[in-house]
């Protein structure tokens, strides 16, 4: 069988064969064409559709908003310089929010130290009057009816008392706490008064270099004008001469210019021929009446304070050497009781009631608010440009605030000066 299928292959025609082997040949070759897809591929869009199709995208109904992509600016060159400007605006605004936190730190530290160089003031007064007093009664008894070593114990304590009274009381008439307690009030007062200037400039934003500057100017003039250490950088108590304290920079009195709107106040900037007359008036005022005034007082309270500072000790003094000769004689005795006595009062008329070492201090203080309210008035009339001054009707409210006068009772003092009357009602 497999012999007869073999045969039967052989004999088969050579056309029939060539037909098979080209049928197969085409099977090959002609592949069929394949139906046409039903989509199609979208054109990769450009950066600028790119990005406003970004921002329609549309999510359950809600467009899609992407920030980074929102704030993409192509204009290379404007860009560029607002995102300079806003990194000047930002590292200042950080820089001032560094020195509002040392700010409130002085004000916290001043009030702290104050209290405590009060309590310095209490307790001097109270252990020098006690010793003093205690060493007079000591020495009255020991010429009353003191013999032998009761007499000996008598004058011995009593010469000590007076001698630790007199050391105690040079060391306080030379650094006057109840001044040093008052330099610290005025100090915690003028750095609140900064911290909130500092608050105020950034609730109204576009901060700039400047600003931090001056700030920082400021505070270094206010640690410069308020010490607190007591070796080297302290205040001199005692000087030749008074002067007002001077607590700020020296290019402080530069002052902003308030924006205005309306052409005529954009011109003007709220000032007129009248509002300067005003200012000049106003200075002449202070000048003659205020600060003359307080430079008098400072000067008479700057005289007592010196005689009662070399009164004190040397009293005690004088009673120490005359308690150590009580039992010669009844001269001794009387010299002790009585220059104890009297240094007593002297001590406690200096640093207990009216405190002289308090109220120059405040003196000084009132001399350079009046000196800072002159310099800045005329700094402030000095510049030619009225843009670049503060808003005119701004400083005259100002001004009026300073002084404790209204708007019209400020105009009032200048048309109608009396010859008695101060320009300042608070002071």
């Amino acid at each position: 069988m497999a012999s007869t299928l073999q045969a039967s292959a052989l004999l088969l025609p050579s056309s029939s064969s060539s037909c098979c082997c080209s049928r197969k040949i085409n099977a090959v070759i002609h592949v069929p064409k394949l139906p046409k897809a039903p989509f199609s591929v979208p054109k990769i869009p450009t950066n600028r559709k790119l990005i406003d199709e970004l921002k329609n995208i549309r999510v359950d109904g809600f467009t899609n908003t992407i920030p980074v992509l929102q704030n993409i600016n192509f204009t290379t060159a404007s860009s560029a310089d607002d995102i300079k400007a806003q990194d000047s605006t930002a590292f200042a605004t950080t820089q001032l929010y560094a020195l509002l936190e040392a700010v409130a730190d002085r004000v916290e530290m001043h009030a702290n130290i104050g209290k405590q160089r009060d309590n310095w003031n209490t307790l001097l007064l109270n252990s020098i009057n006690m010793m003093t007093l205690t060493a007079a009664t000591m020495a009255g008894v020991a010429a009353i009816g003191g013999a032998g070593m009761p007499l000996l114990a008598l004058k011995l304590s009593s010469t000590l008392l007076f001698s630790a009274a007199t050391g105690m009381l040079l060391v306080m008439n030379k650094i006057q706490p109840s001044q040093l307690a008052e330099e610290q009030r005025n100090a915690t007062r003028l750095f609140k008064q900064l911290q909130s200037q500092i608050e105020t400039m950034l609730d109204l934003g576009a901060t700039t270099e400047e600003d931090v500057k001056g700030v920082m100017e400021r505070v270094l003039a206010l640690d410069q004008a308020y010490p607190l250490p007591l070796l080297g950088a302290m205040l001199d108590k005692f000087p030749a001469k008074f002067e007002p304290a001077s607590w700020w920079p020296s290019n402080q009195l530069l002052q902003k210019k308030t924006k205005s709107h309306g052409r005529k106040q954009r011109e003007e900037n709220g000032w007129s021929e009248e509002l300067e007359v005003e200012m000049r008036e106003i200075v002449e005022v202070v000048k003659r009446k205020d600060s003359k005034d307080y430079e008098r007082l400072g000067n008479l309270v700057l005289k007592i304070n010196k005689v009662l500072s070399i009164s004190g000790p040397l009293l005690t003094g004088i009673a120490a050497v005359g308690s150590a000769f009580v039992g010669n004689g009844s001269w001794a005795a009387i010299v002790a009781v009585a220059a104890g006595a009297l240094a007593t009062s002297a001590n406690a008329f200096q640093h207990g009631g009216p405190q002289f070492g308090m109220v120059f201090e405040m003196y000084r203080n009132s001399g350079g608010f009046f000196r800072l309210l002159q310099e800045t008035i005329e700094a402030t009339l000095e510049e030619g440009d009225l843009e670049k001054r503060e808003n005119g009707e701004l400083f005259e409210m100002k001004v009026a605030l300073q002084l404790g006068r209204s708007l019209s009772q400020l105009r009032e003092l200048v048309r109608k000066p009396a010859i008695d009357e101060f320009a300042s009602k608070l002071f």
